[in-house]
């Protein structure tokens, strides 16, 4: 469980910035999306793929 202290005189603002930081860093949100349906093992594959291969080309247009 994530929990984030609120000090004396700080803004509501600021902590919540501190707690959405935590989310992030730990990808609470990120799993709970990706485990919101089931999704087939050869789909994941197929998507990591692609996305591999778009990063590659990314980083070949960068590099010239």
């Amino acid at each position: 469980m994530i929990v984030v202290q609120v000090k004396d005189n700080e803004p509501i603002e600021r902590a919540l910035k501190r707690f959405k930081k935590k989310i992030d860093r730990v990808k609470v949100l990120k799993e709970v999306k990706s485990r919101r349906y089931y999704t087939k093992p050869s789909i994941k594959r197929r998507e990591e793929k692609l996305k591999a291969i778009y990063k590659q080309h990314l980083q070949q247009q960068a590099n010239g």
